[in-house]
């Protein structure tokens, strides 16, 4: 068993083209290729991280926020992101991040926030762009279904509640192949005309090399013609942050001790009462001030995040109740996330929960 084993069962999760454009997530540290010990998991990698991997006897890190962020020009020790680096390479301890990429996945950062807090019918806040693509491709009439079919098979994209969908326009294709040429319809260096199948499907960004590995060996031409483009429409299921329902509404100050007891922080940072009770509540991990107009469009009671800055709760506006809980506080369940997730699929090595807080904010 190789790290990549692992890291490839976590991509399925939290795909790495999930993540944002300013993210670094992956493999940061370490050969892919290396036989795994046991994996430590945890929020943050600092060097008591990596002592506690050396003392586990772990040789992967799978951490959610990247402790190499930006660019590193030297490593000599004189910052804290250095020194992590040296000493896990000294003691061949690889290093792995999904941040955004599981920020983004349905299963992933927001979604656990919600089953920690009960909340029910969950929806995806700020669903995705980017990460649609369409096939358009031309099959001959006869080939078409067993091509069609093929490709199905390995499209996980789902419309909602439904699969396999797609659009088919017959047509007459034009084509002449020169004297190397070999072609399965027609002759060397003859214009031919075939009756064909223009197929357009839509995939996910991820499922790419396999769609298009699938369309060339199933496909009966010699050259295959195709095209893949990247559409605006969004991705109801992969974004940031989600919207949820408790059971049973409760009043504002029953639902802000109710929260502060759930997540486990010490402080609940929140704008004013409206005197009105808390059901719809949006959720977003991490720093969220972002999608504060978003939770409020979507007609949400309560927002829970972090990192709002002064000026951010103005932007209540006497509609919403935003609440405030630190950024720790609302990733701290995502490494149990992780634990449970890496622990249902590999049972021939340990996967260990950080024992260590990495919360950089004490509270007086």
């Amino acid at each position: 068993m190789t790290i990549k084993n692992v890291t490839d069962y976590i991509e399925k999760l939290a795909p790495l083209n999930y993540a944002e454009s300013f993210d670094n997530v992956g493999l940061l540290v370490g050969n892919p290729n290396t036989k795994i010990t046991n994996v430590l998991v945890c929020l943050d990698t600092l060097e008591e991280t990596v002592d506690e991997a050396i003392a586990k006897k772990c040789n992967l890190i799978v951490s959610f926020h990247p402790i190499i962020f930006n660019g590193l020009k030297k490593i000599t020790g004189t910052n804290y992101v250095e020194r992590v680096v040296l000493k896990a390479i000294k003691n061949n301890i690889s290093i792995y991040a999904t941040h955004t990429a599981l920020d983004n996945s349905k299963d992933g950062v927001s979604s656990k926030i919600c089953d920690v807090l009960g909340l029910k019918n969950k929806t995806v806040l700020i669903p995705k762009k980017g990460i649609i693509k369409k096939l358009t491709t031309y099959i001959p009439k006869e080939q078409a279904s067993f091509v069609r079919e093929a490709l199905f098979k390995v499209n996980k994209n789902n419309l909602g509640n439904y699969s396999d969908a797609s659009f088919n326009v017959l047509g007459k294709g034009t084509f002449k192949g020169n004297g190397k040429s070999t072609p399965t319809y027609g002759e060397k260096n003859k214009l031919h005309t075939e009756e064909e199948i223009k197929l357009t499907l839509l995939f996910e960004s991820k499922d790419e090399f396999t769609i298009l590995k699938t369309l060339k060996e199933k496909h009966p031409y010699e050259e295959v013609a195709y095209e893949v483009t990247t559409i605006d429409n969004i991705h109801q299921e992969i974004g940031m942050g989600m919207i949820g329902e408790f059971k049973k509404e409760m009043d504002e100050k029953k639902f802000l001790n109710y929260l502060k007891k759930t997540m486990k922080t010490n402080c609940v940072r929140h704008s004013e009462f409206l005197g009105k009770n808390i059901k719809k509540v949006a959720v977003l991990g991490g720093a969220g001030s972002f999608a504060i107009d978003t939770a409020k469009r979507v007609g949400a009671d309560a927002y829970i995040s972090a990192d709002f800055k002064y000026h951010d709760f103005f932007k209540a506006e006497k509609s919403i109740l935003l609440a405030d809980i630190g950024h720790y506080e609302s990733e701290q369940f995502t490494k149990n996330l992780l634990v449970d997730y890496l622990t249902k699929k590999f049972s021939n090595f340990a996967v260990i929960l950080s024992e260590k807080s990495t919360n950089p904010i004490y509270y007086i």
